[in-house]
């Protein structure tokens, strides 16, 4: 169950999706955009883990996940608005998302070898669909963190 502060939460993430939809219809949007909608009580729960200082890899589907991460509503719609909507990447917000399947398991895989070795407690989470769980590239990932016992 949500809390009264995550329901707002929640009322947020809906509404700037549906201004997105909104300039997007009206032509402002320079590229794709892929909406987030219908799964922002799953999401909420799981960012109640996600600490700010973690790394969130994505997918093209990541409006809500950079939200929920924390990033700036203002910076996110200017990046949506020059057609990065499915490729927000942020060092600074430790965000990275890619609309390649499978193209950000490698990287994050990476980031959190590099956690590791530096012995830096943050966590790296990534969020894929069914196609990328499909992918030879997603068990090679899998079976490596879990056997190297990564972040």
């Amino acid at each position: 169950m949500l809390t009264n502060k995550e329901i707002k939460f929640k009322e947020k993430l809906i509404r700037f999706e549906d201004k997105v939809v909104n300039i997007y219809e009206k032509g402002l949007i320079r590229g794709p955009i892929h909406l987030s909608g219908n799964n922002e009580d799953n999401l909420i729960k799981i960012f109640r883990k996600i600490k700010k200082e973690d790394w969130v890899f994505s997918n093209w589907r990541n409006h809500y996940h950079a939200l929920l991460h924390h990033i700036p509503e203002n910076w996110l719609m200017k990046k949506i608005k020059a057609g990065k909507s499915m490729s927000i990447n942020s060092k600074k917000y430790k965000f990275y998302s890619s609309s390649i399947v499978g193209g950000n398991l490698p990287i994050a895989l990476g980031v959190a070898i590099a956690l590791k070795k530096k012995k830096i407690k943050n966590k790296v989470w990534v969020f894929l669909g069914e196609m990328t769980y499909e992918t030879g590239t997603f068990h090679e990932c899998f079976k490596y963190s879990k056997n190297f016992k990564l972040p």
